[in-house]
């Protein structure tokens, strides 16, 4: 009896490690069914391998990760909203301490196409006038996992 306990527990454990476990999504596909099913989603950047927009000029990216969670979210069909690429967009805000701006409100948006390109939207916006004080677009691909590509998906 004492060993039939252990074996269950054993299994038990085992089933709740690969339940936790993450999964790579490696396409707009892959997103979107991950979402339709209400799986959570987890976005990685590395800015270093995204091109960057600053004030109109394509500026060199810096070497920083970021991520965000797509827990809110929105899907948008071909034409739906005369867009010519169907997307997902989700965005999300948190005040931070930056060390030139101080305090700012960090907005960041992700507008994820179905040809695995993304824009990442980076904002800084006062916390009292909602002034942009800094304002950058990069533009990366979702990786496949074997490439140089900036932007990570993942499944919880």
């Amino acid at each position: 009896m004492r060993k039939v306990l252990i074996f269950w527990m054993l299994g038990c454990v085992g089933i709740m490690a690969a339940n936790a476990q993450q999964h790579q999504l490696r396409n707009f596909d892959e997103l979107l069914l991950a979402l339709r099913k209400g799986a959570e989603v987890r976005a990685v950047i590395e800015y270093a391998q995204c091109k960057l927009i600053a004030d109109s000029v394509e500026t060199k990216s810096p070497d920083a990760i970021g991520g965000l969670s797509l827990s809110t979210f929105e899907y948008f069909a071909i034409m739906s909203v005369r867009n010519p690429k169907a997307f997902v967009s989700s965005s999300q805000t948190v005040l931070i301490s930056h060390p030139r701006y101080g305090h700012v409100l960090n907005y960041v948006k992700l507008k994820i196409y179905d040809d695995n390109n993304v824009e990442i939207t980076a904002r800084y916006l006062s916390p009292t006038t909602y002034q942009i004080v800094m304002d950058e677009t990069f533009y990366g691909i979702i990786s496949s996992g074997h490439d140089n590509n900036a932007v990570y998906l993942y499944e919880h």
